[in-house]
């Protein structure tokens, strides 16, 4: 009798043991376009490399090449017991609610959608308020009244950016003109720097001497243009100041690599809005655009967010006021 309850307190301690994840470490999961897209999944992988230098910890991580993949790399996060599985990029909504039905002890995140789970932590940003700041500036500086948006794949949420910056572009001018392109209707408008640099011409011939992208990867072409012709151009997401010194005006920050820290480093299950006040945007200013950036340019910005935080200036979602209609 005592040979077989040894016998079964090791089946016991094997069955817990299998129920116990094999590994309590992070997973992010980038979406299209890579993790060095210098944008939106590299602020992602920004994040993650700041904690793993804090806490002294590693983490896994997965770059989607196509759509087929994303369900397949949160499922195989899971079965390694990788906690939490950080999916970058609203596409990855399906996925992370599905398989985090499946793995109810594990804590899973999505970035730029919301999924109602309890072991889900959704994170979303006020893109509006950001867009409005660089759209303020666009409009300060441009020498002609016009200025441009080129968007990667159109959808709402780049929608959100093109309407915030169109609001901050007549809030500083109010004849000022906006010219708004989409890159295409699929995943592949995030890394089409061709194209990207095709539309941005064709806005610098009616006219256009300032251009904003939304774009991911597409934004290469973007900058790549304005450099050529001697525009300006504004980046996205990730600080792109750098990429074209002397044409770069600033770039809309999008803290996605705070918003990956701050889930690795405690995940809190629900909703968490990242807006000015909670610093989840912003506009950048260093040394490659110092000189781009006028006194008073940067005081009426200063201003603008400001009173955004406060309340005084209350920027429209396209999301949710049904403004913006493009």
């Amino acid at each position: 009798m005592r040979t077989a309850h040894v016998f079964q307190t090791g089946i016991l301690a094997l069955s817990m043991a299998a129920a116990i994840p094999a590994l309590a470490e992070p997973a992010v999961i980038y979406d299209m376009g890579g993790k060095f897209d210098k944008s939106f999944n590299e602020a992602a992988y920004n994040g993650m490399q700041k904690w793993a230098k804090e806490t002294g910890k590693k983490y896994l991580e997965f770059e989607i090449s196509n759509e087929s993949q994303r369900e397949q790399a949160v499922r195989r996060m899971a079965e390694k017991g990788a906690t939490p599985i950080i999916g970058v990029g609203f596409s990855q909504a399906s996925s992370i609610e599905k398989v985090a039905k499946e793995f109810p002890k594990l804590q899973f995140a999505i970035v730029d959608m919301v999924v109602d789970a309890p072991n889900v932590q959704s994170v979303v940003f006020k893109e509006q308020e950001g867009s409005f700041l660089v759209g303020v500036m666009a409009a300060m500086a441009s020498k002609s009244g016009k200025v441009g948006f080129i968007g990667g794949m159109d959808i709402p949420l780049i929608r959100k950016f093109e309407c915030g910056y169109r609001q901050g572009a007549l809030f500083a001018n109010s004849k000022a003109t906006v010219t708004g392109n989409m890159t295409g209707t699929t995943g592949a408008a995030w890394n089409d720097p061709t194209r990207g640099g095709e539309l941005t011409k064709a806005q610098f011939a009616q006219g256009v001497d300032v251009v904003f992208a939304a774009a991911g990867g597409t934004g290469i072409g973007v900058y790549q243009a304005a450099k050529d012709a001697g525009k300006l151009a504004i980046g996205v997401d990730s600080n792109q100041n750098h990429l074209q010194p002397g044409t770069m005006l600033t770039s809309m920050l999008k803290r996605v690599d705070v918003a990956v820290y701050n889930v690795a480093m405690a995940h809190k299950p629900g909703l968490s809005i990242l807006g000015l006040k909670e610093g989840g945007v912003d506009y950048a200013m260093d040394d490659n655009n110092a000189k781009l950036v006028s006194a008073d340019m940067k005081k009426k910005v200063d201003a603008a967010k400001a009173d955004i935080i406060s309340g005084k200036i209350k920027v429209a979602d396209y999301m949710a006021d049904n403004a913006c209609k493009l």
